[in-house]
């Protein structure tokens, strides 16, 4: 049997609040717009750029949440490159159950909705891009909760048993329209009451139970 765990990236494995609220306020300041509270753009991660926008701005023009889009992706390349973005890091013990996960047999994916190029950054970064055999982002799928990106994973492994690890209600209801197992993760952007509502089967609240819940 072919089992598949997939994880979100932002809020699951690494915790990149800080630099994803600095980006997105770049963004509305150059819209000439006040910015909402970081509580509310934390609650937006997780989302594909114009989607996360257009959450933040309902009543706003779609045109402007593509340009908005656009500038978010602007401002955080440039940050980067002017050295001004914090350290992104991976949550303790991450490290440790993809390892175990992987010497019992899971194969490992990433469902997120960073680009191909923000993933690829943060992974080589910490060093276990060669942990993940499948890598679906915004890219190349519509936004969660969508299934389409988990469905692509699914498809390329050839898994009989999926498992998606998130920490949005958006990752939980991904699983639920794709047919997967859905474990909620409290260390990032979402509660527990919206991991539940979202269709989580189960809830971690450390990341050293993982292994355990994935048996």
């Amino acid at each position: 049997m072919t089992r598949l765990a997939v994880f979100d990236c932002d809020g699951t494995l690494v915790d990149s609040q800080a630099n994803i609220c600095r980006a997105m306020e770049d963004a509305f300041a150059r819209a000439h717009l006040a910015p909402p509270p970081r509580a509310a753009i934390r609650r937006i991660v997780g989302l594909s750029l114009v989607e996360a926008v257009a959450a933040l701005l309902p009543d706003a023009d779609p045109a402007l949440h593509r340009t908005m889009a656009l500038d978010y992706k602007h401002a955080f390349q440039r940050l980067r490159a002017e050295g001004e973005l914090d350290d992104e890091p991976l949550f303790d013990g991450i490290v440790e159950v993809l390892a175990t996960l992987a010497d019992r047999g899971w194969i490992l994916g990433v469902a997120t909705g960073k680009s191909d190029r923000g993933l690829a950054h943060i992974l080589e970064q910490h060093g276990i891009a060669g942990r993940f055999a499948t890598l679906q982002t915004a890219d190349r799928h519509p936004s969660k909760p969508d299934p389409a990106m988990l469905l692509a994973a699914i498809a390329d492994v050839g898994a009989d048993e999926t498992v998606m690890i998130g920490d949005t209600s958006f990752d939980m209801a991904m699983a639920k329209a794709a047919g997967a197992r859905a474990i909620g993760v409290t260390w990032g952007y979402h509660g527990v009451a919206d991991l539940i509502a979202g269709g989580a089967d189960v809830v971690a609240k450390e990341v050293a139970k993982l292994p355990g819940l994935l048996a």
